[in-house]
């Protein structure tokens, strides 16, 4: 695989680790991008996190043209977002849509997540060790050809 992996972040992700440690961990993001390039094995990894739609959907763009996949954990645009959405429709790759905590385990007004109909597939709940479990899979899809998708 030549193309770059996006693992993308949005809001408030920036604060993990000091952020509601007794629903996200202790982890930080800059540990979490750890867990990402060494699950990547070498792969060429894009990790970027930004407060601000737009600049996701530019990401997302972007990734059109030079990614193979997408592991993109929305944060709280998972449930407001339709121009995320629409951006992620367009991409031709596998996206694993990932969160940290189980959000099928909070609030109602977490349980119903825009991002999962482009989805290929969601994780949720394994912490921050979820993005190793997605980096690995999307490797696995991205392999197996953008026919697998949507499966």
């Amino acid at each position: 695989m030549t193309k770059l992996i996006y693992v993308l972040n949005g809001p408030n992700l920036n604060r993990l680790g000091t952020r509601e440690p007794q629903i996200y961990g202790s982890t930080t993001l800059a540990q979490i991008e750890a867990i990402c390039r060494e699950a990547a094995g070498g792969e060429p990894l894009e990790f970027r996190q930004s407060n601000r739609e737009y600049e996701l959907i530019d990401w997302i763009h972007e990734a059109i043209d030079q990614g193979s996949a997408i592991v993109i954990n929305p944060a709280a645009f998972t449930f407001t977002s339709m121009a995320i959405l629409d951006a992620l429709k367009m991409f031709p790759g596998p996206i694993i849509e990932l969160h940290i905590s189980n959000i099928h385990r909070r609030e109602p007004i977490y349980h119903k997540s825009l991002m999962s109909q482009a989805a290929t597939a969601v994780i949720a709940g394994l912490g921050a060790q979820g993005y190793a479990v997605a980096v690995r899979a999307v490797l696995d899809l991205a392999g197996g050809g953008a026919g697998q998708r949507r499966l």
